[in-house]
């Protein structure tokens, strides 16, 4: 796809695995998580790839050096918006889709992700969240809409009333943008939140608040938008891989 473009965010430290390797290099089936997820958005003949990395960098650069993958480094984490707006100066002549995703969501397919970026594009939309909804919300941020459906806001846990997490609809942390309103909204993002960062989840609303066509794509298997923050969650999405649950997702054989 010549208008696409992706970012891949792995700058985290990724605290709760309790140890001092980046997150995304974590390994599942002897494969870095990392590698499932950008073996899954190469399908998509993207223009360009970015992957954004901050902590333990050199790991991460020197393992995929051979990839068609561009690196782009976050000095300090603060934050995933933070984090995307590093990307900017290398997308001056690019016009189009960007799609942005975590690393560490290994189990995420290819078809969820081209009906993501054909929803976004048929609505000419400024941006499209992907979203889900789960029983047990946990640590996601949650999809706030008005009555009639209309999404208004991402609100991350740390930051929603009680009300709000009430909500099962969860932002996955994977959105198709146009790439002026991306960058537009995020020049407008400010720190002032429970975790001190410049969200990217805070685009929504400001896009929302500008007029711009806001919409979220709500996909029904939720299993494989599940992200890794502890070595228990790495185990359980290992067992999906080894149980063939996503048939879609990029798999690597060890043998």
């Amino acid at each position: 796809m010549r208008d696409l473009a992706v970012i891949i965010l792995a700058a985290g430290k990724g605290v709760r695995m309790n140890s001092d390797l980046p997150k995304v290099f974590h390994k599942i089936l002897g494969v870095p998580m990392l590698s499932y997820v950008l073996k899954t958005v190469s399908k998509l003949s993207p223009a360009r790839t970015f992957v954004v990395v901050g902590h333990q960098r050199e790991l991460i650069m020197d393992y995929y050096k051979d990839w068609p993958v561009n690196f782009v480094i976050q000095e300090k984490q603060l934050g995933t918006g933070h984090a995307v707006l590093q990307v900017e100066p290398y997308l001056r002549d690019f016009s189009g889709t960007i799609l942005v995703l975590a690393g560490d969501v290994p189990l995420i397919s290819e078809r969820t992700l081209r009906e993501l970026i054909e929803f976004h594009q048929r609505n000419h939309a400024a941006v499209t969240d992907l979203t889900a909804e789960l029983e047990e919300p946990g640590s996601y941020g949650r999809v706030v809409r008005k009555e009639n459906g209309e999404i208004i806001k991402i609100v991350e846990k740390k930051d929603a009333s009680p009300e709000e997490l009430k909500i099962k609809e969860i932002n996955t942390g994977t959105f198709c943008f146009d790439k002026e309103a991306l960058f537009a909204a995020l020049k407008e993002v400010r720190a002032e939140n429970a975790q001190g960062e410049y969200y990217l989840t805070d685009t929504v609303e400001i896009l929302k608040v500008k007029g711009f066509p806001v919409f979220a794509y709500r996909t029904e298997n939720s299993t494989e938008i599940l992200g890794i923050n502890t070595k228990e969650e790495l185990d359980k999405v290992e067992d999906f891989l080894l149980q063939g649950t996503n048939k879609d997702v990029a798999y690597y054989h060890t043998s």
